[in-house]
């Protein structure tokens, strides 16, 4: 049973996370906002880049990308609310309801590992070079999100036995 706590308690805290990045970026909208216009504008990496042919200068294309990553942080967060409620209400089942129980919180975990990968390493870090930028750079948050959904994810695959209920 403690190994079973231990992951829907883990999950509920990257759930909570997830529910104050998306309070943040809603409550203080323009902050974010900016650091999606920049990137997108690529108008503080290196100078003279043969890629600025990639920058989009649409204001309407940059808040297009900014809620596009809101709604998919709010489906991050739904999801891994609904997998740590599932998982709660599976806790003294078998170990195959509980493994069950786990999938809206693996799809939750699977999502945070593609925004971060795609949205903020492949799409910003390279194609919009975002690492080039010292002012708008966010690879190093996105490693950390990367990191922690990737543990967690780690931590609650690791198949249920009925020994351990």
């Amino acid at each position: 049973m403690t190994i079973r706590l231990a992951k829907i308690l883990i999950l509920a805290a990257l759930a909570l996370d997830y529910s104050l990045v998306v309070f943040n970026n809603l409550d203080d909208f323009n902050t974010n906002f900016q650091f999606v216009r920049h990137v997108l504008l690529m108008d503080t990496t290196a100078a003279g880049n043969h890629p600025m042919g990639r920058a989009i200068h649409s204001p309407a294309l940059h808040l297009a990308f900014y809620v596009g990553i809101i709604a998919w942080e709010v489906c991050l967060a739904l999801l891994a609310w609904w997998g740590a409620a599932r998982m709660l209400w599976a806790r003294a089942g078998t170990a195959k309801q509980f493994n069950a129980a786990k999938q809206a919180a693996i799809a939750a975990l699977t999502a945070s590992l593609l925004l971060w990968l795609v949205a903020f390493f492949a799409v910003g870090g390279e194609w919009f070079l975002m690492w080039q930028s010292a002012a708008w750079n966010g690879q190093q948050a996105a490693f950390r999100n990367f990191t922690m959904a990737g543990i967690v994810l780690l931590f609650l695959i690791e198949p249920e036995t009925d020994a351990q209920s």
